[in-house]
């Protein structure tokens, strides 16, 4: 189990809610900071001290309160830190939920865990922690679930142009006249509503308002 780990978090009562998480997990070393550019000034000092953190729990976003800050969010922590101590391990906590953003963190920053901020975050978090000091990566289950919808299913540039103009507002129905006035085939209104459908089926959704959300949240459009 890990014994030195810093705490990124600018909500107090957050902030304490991860230390006594913490605790029960038997960690001792446990630091926190409330700014971004405070909790990098930490891992320095820790590294140049040759007692370095092993961990670092991080929010992705930051409230500004009018302290100018050379670190605005979560992300532009990581790189920083990574950039102190490449061997740093990364747990993301935060409210975010969209795969689209969550996503890139394990691919762009290589970060070692994600847990969203919901019920019964406590014991994911617990979770996760106990998986990373075993050197494995925790992935979220509800992203675990999102992902394996969105493998299941090849989006054509067809489907894609048609939940876009869906997102845009443009009712169903409404869809054949722009297609058709596009030159883009087919653009009869069964075909639509039968290519809809079949997405939708592929996906286990009932209505397109919940297509359009789950695309929005996957990056697709």
């Amino acid at each position: 189990m890990f014994k030195r780990v810093l705490i990124a978090e600018d909500h107090e009562s957050v902030n304490i809610s991860v230390q006594k998480t913490l605790q029960e997990l038997q960690i001792s070393g446990v630091d926190y900071a409330y700014y971004c550019d405070d909790a990098l000034l930490r891992i320095r000092k820790a590294v140049q001290q040759a007692e370095p953190y092993e961990l670092l729990i991080t929010d992705l976003s930051f409230e500004e309160d009018g302290r100018a800050q050379a670190l605005p969010d979560g992300p532009a922590l990581i790189r920083a830190a990574r950039g102190l101590q490449p061997g740093l391990k990364v747990l993301v906590f935060s409210a975010e939920q969209k795969a689209a953003v969550i996503e890139p963190l394990f691919k762009e920053l290589q970060i070692d865990g994600y847990v969203r901020k919901a019920r019964r975050d406590a014991q994911e978090l617990k979770q996760a922690v106990e998986t990373i000091a075993k050197n494995r990566i925790h992935f979220p289950a509800h992203l675990r679930q999102a992902v394996s919808q969105k493998n299941a299913y090849a989006f054509t540039e067809y489907d894609v142009r048609l939940i876009k103009l869906l997102a845009g507002g443009m009712s169903q129905k409404d869809i054949p006249a722009f297609l058709f006035g596009n030159g883009i085939t087919p653009a009869s209104l069964s075909s639509v509503e039968k290519r809809l459908n079949q997405i939708r089926l592929a996906l286990e959704f009932t209505k397109n308002e919940q297509l359009v959300v789950f695309c929005k949240d996957m990056g697709i459009i």
